[in-house]
């Protein structure tokens, strides 16, 4: 198995939208400290693992929509992604026990129990972008397991709205839309780039946030101008790679807008690695 194999398996560049939920939910509930650290290289695990579970659990769509991955390809086995899906779960499980404790491994384990379900059941569901959008709701509260989970609930919210935008759009990926899912993606990404920005923040949360929506809104424009497959992908990749420019808003927000801009800078780093390796 080579590393690029791999790297595709688990949409590698993906990643590095991860990390800000936990420090967007640790920031909110006034835990950030050390243990957020492990707690981010959990969720980056769990969220491997949801991504190698999902190829497993589509290979033989895939065989038909996307040969060229993995699995359909013949790159690695379905056996072998199932075992590094549950490899990386275990790992992920390990890591969030060992650097928050009883209560972090709970949200985790409700966090790897949602993304098992997404993967092999709500997926190709009506329920796929809620499902989907529980998931990223939950790794804010990951990062926010070792303080008052109450207090992270609204940048939860944002992150699992913004969630929803994306997933919606990406069950367009093959077959492109019409006119109004990115209207109303679009709508949504105004809505949770307005909250991000704040009343009372200061102005980075506002130009983070107003980054953040530029960068998804240009996409989801294109698709609104021609709502083909080739746009709605790109839209889908850039709502990914868009994503830590929000999370840098709401720990910018919360009183930590140098760790908001330190978060913020994944986004430009994630899209460059889009272009070698797919996120979506």
């Amino acid at each position: 198995m080579k590393l690029r194999d791999l790297a595709q398996l688990v949409r590698a560049p993906a990643a590095l939208s991860v990390p800000g939920d936990a420090v967007a939910g640790a920031t909110a509930a006034g835990t950030l400290d050390a243990r957020t650290a492990g707690i981010a290289a959990a969720s980056v695990c769990l969220y491997w693992g949801g991504m190698a579970a999902n190829d497993w659990a589509d290979r033989e769509l895939d065989a038909v929509e996307r040969p060229e991955r993995p699995i359909p390809s013949g790159r690695i086995s379905p056996e072998a992604a199932l075992a590094i899906a549950g490899g990386l779960t275990v790992a992920g499980l390990a890591l969030a026990a060992a650097s928050g404790g009883k209560r972090t491994l709970a949200t985790a384990g409700l966090l790897a129990g949602a993304v098992w379900a997404y993967d092999v059941k709500w997926k190709n569901s009506p329920a796929g972008p809620a499902g989907m959008a529980l998931c990223r709701g939950l790794d804010v509260l990951l990062g926010a397991s070792t303080g008052d989970l109450r207090k992270a609930a609204r940048p939860a919210l944002a992150v699992a709205a913004h969630t929803y935008a994306v997933t919606a759009l990406s069950r367009r990926e093959v077959s492109g839309t019409d006119r109004v899912l990115p209207a109303l993606t679009m709508t949504a990404t105004a809505a949770v780039a307005t909250h991000a920005a704040g009343r009372s923040g200061g102005w980075l949360p506002a130009v983070l946030a107003g980054w953040y929506a530029t960068r998804f809104g240009k996409a989801q424009r294109e698709v609104l101008r021609h709502p083909d497959a080739g746009r709605v992908r790109a839209a889908v990749g850039a709502g990914i790679t868009s994503l830590p420019a929000l999370q840098g808003a709401l720990i910018a927000r919360h009183g930590k807008p140098l760790v908001g801009a330190a978060i913020a800078t994944a986004a430009p780093a994630a899209a460059k690695l889009a272009r070698k390796v797919s996120p979506t």
